[in-house]
């Protein structure tokens, strides 16, 4: 058989026997309430929140917990406080080195631009940060993408004073002269350059040296053995909302904007920050892959990157990383979600 079409066919089978292996929910097996973990950040799924698009596909009332740093929210995973969120891949890898119970089960969006360091008039290349402090919110993949731009520019680290702020309040600190620069996402690093501030780096400008950094959607284990259906309907909703962001960039900017009593111009500079793979895109080895090649996919190996830098800042123990994180990434979810739309 053509080498080709024996790959096809092994695809379809393997996708066959997920299907089979994925339990199906009863129509009445539906919780009071599926509480879901988020940052305040412009995204398209906010027009799922902001028109209860969301409660409506889940068949339940949604409760929307704002956390300030992705820390805090796996946190909250820990504690059985949230079933869905939507966080970085640094603190998705930091909870699961440290085994909070919960999975990957999708990427919401590629930073590109939206995350970016920001410094005052006067401070013209990264390595010029040296002397002056630096505004980061800890543990997130700003503070990753902070450090490995001082590592790709050859910053002194040392010479660096480094300032850990939660996002909202950067913009304090700055009017109070506390930091010179900062790398976060909109709408704060907006507040920055509206008041002086000009971009140094985006974190696309990573990606060449191989700093791959994005948004992920998790869910606790639990939860999903328990109502494995409602994390598909979660999936094909947010597909959803991508697609009317896609279709009306302006006037969804405006809706999440308003949603989240935000600045439109920023939200439109945010949104389009970010690069959103469709799902049928990310059963692919580029993404999650496909199950049986997800040891090898880029998430996995971005995953394996990420921890071996969080290892040499001492932010984890060698011991405590995975020797792959392939059986925390289940991609099960969106192979139904795509087959049965």
């Amino acid at each position: 058989m053509n080498t080709k079409i024996s790959v096809i066919f092994g695809a379809f089978g393997l996708l066959l026997t997920t299907f089979a292996t994925l339990p199906a929910a009863q129509a009445e097996d539906v919780p009071a309430v599926v509480r879901f973990g988020y940052l305040n950040g412009p995204r398209p799924w906010i027009l799922g929140k902001a028109d209860g698009s969301f409660d409506k596909a889940l068949g339940t009332k949604v409760q929307w917990i704002n956390f300030p740093n992705g820390p805090n929210e796996i946190s909250a995973f820990a504690a059985g406080e949230v079933d869905i969120g939507r966080v970085g891949s640094v603190p998705t890898v930091s909870g699961l080195a440290r085994k909070v119970p919960f999975e990957v089960i999708a990427v919401s969006g590629v930073i590109a631009t939206s995350e970016r360091l920001i410094a005052r008039n006067g401070i013209t290349t990264v390595k010029a940060l040296e002397g002056h402090a630096v505004g980061y919110p800890a543990g997130s993949t700003a503070h990753y993408a902070l450090l490995a731009a001082f590592k790709v520019h050859g910053v002194d680290v040392g010479k660096v004073k480094q300032v850990q702020l939660k996002p909202g309040d950067l913009y304090a600190a700055w009017k109070r002269g506390d930091i010179d620069a900062a790398y976060v996402w909109g709408p704060f690093s907006h507040q920055l350059e509206g008041d002086g501030g000009h971009q140094l780096l985006a974190t696309r400008d990573l990606q060449a040296q191989g700093y791959f950094l994005f948004n992920d959607y998790i869910v606790r284990r639990e939860f999903a053995q328990k109502y494995p259906q409602l994390v598909v309907k979660f999936l094909q909703a947010f597909a959803d909302t991508v697609k009317r962001y896609k279709a009306d960039p302006d006037g969804s900017a405006a809706t999440i904007a308003k949603e989240l009593d935000q600045d439109v111009e920023a939200a439109k500079d945010t949104l389009a920050g970010l690069v959103y793979p469709p799902l049928e895109e990310q059963l692919g080895v580029q993404w999650l892959g496909n199950g049986a090649n997800t040891a090898d996919s880029v998430i996995a190996k971005g995953f394996a990157d990420t921890a071996r830098f969080l290892v040499d800042l001492g932010e984890l123990r060698p011991e405590d990383v995975p020797a792959s994180f392939a059986p925390s990434i289940d991609s099960r979810f969106i192979a139904k979600a795509v087959a049965h739309p």
